[in-house]
């Protein structure tokens, strides 16, 4: 009888060891999504993508562009130098019906051309209505330069909710955000930048550069970043590319 109840109390012990380190691995999961994965989709809803797949190394740099005369073409000459031709640029409609000539360099050069809308206002501050009208009229212009498939859309901003996920996925686009913020328009300096974009880049990350006047040491620190991913196995792909079969990791907005 006390032979059984060690051998009982044995098994006990085990499964309370078993089932406390299936909690303690699943905190670290919960927690690791928590902090890589933020929420940017409804539950049963359209989804915005922020990265791609880790298993494939391929990772997307993305520029945006909403105003300046100066930064872009230094940037696309840039990225052409180091063979890469398949960058993703978010423009700003109003910016892109200004500077139609960079327009079509964006396009022969080989990137992919995502809209951010045509005033860059804030999306959560607009009426619904008001959203609906800015990306058609974006839409009008980018079709008038000759623009096809304009099917990814970064909110100016970065501002989103339900709203405007559903109003986006209506109008025939995939909201864009990104994993990798290089800060490069606060102009934190060029060693800055690069730390901010490869200290942790991994396959799937979406990476957030700026081609706008206002982002002055982004070209400087391109080589650099470039040649970092490189050393790290990794490809540069459009984020049509990255998306395409890819599975999203989202949670619920609230």
């Amino acid at each position: 009888m006390n032979q059984f109840h060690i051998i009982h109390m044995k098994k006990i012990k085990q499964l309370a060891l078993i089932i406390m380190a299936a909690f303690f691995t699943a905190g670290i999961l919960y927690v690791e999504n928590i902090l890589n994965f933020p929420v940017f989709s409804t539950s049963d809803g359209p989804k915005a993508i922020y990265r791609g797949e880790t298993k494939n190394n391929e990772i997307a740099l993305t520029f945006d562009i909403s105003w300046g005369d100066v930064k872009a073409e230094p940037i696309l000459d840039t990225l052409k130098k180091h063979n890469i031709n398949n960058a993703t640029f978010f423009l700003s409609a109003s910016w892109a019906e200004r500077h139609p000539d960079i327009v079509k360099r964006i396009v022969e050069d080989g990137h992919q051309i995502g809209s951010m809308g045509y005033k860059y206002e804030n999306y959560r501050d607009l009426e619904p209505n008001e959203v609906r009208k800015d990306l058609s009229l974006a839409q009008e212009v980018f079709t008038e330069l000759g623009v096809k498939n304009v099917t990814l859309l970064r909110p100016p901003s970065g501002g989103f909710n339900k709203e405007v996920l559903s109003i986006a996925q209506k109008h025939g686009y995939t909201v864009v955000h990104y994993s990798i913020d290089s800060d490069d328009w606060t102009n934190p300096g060029v060693d800055e930048i690069v730390k901010n974009t490869t200290s942790s880049i991994k396959g799937g990350d979406i990476v957030l550069l700026h081609a706008s006047d206002s982002a002055k040491q982004t070209n400087k620190a391109l080589p650099v970043i470039i040649g970092a991913i490189k050393e790290k196995g990794l490809k540069n792909v459009s984020v049509g590319e990255l998306i395409a079969n890819a599975e999203t990791k989202s949670k619920e907005i609230k």
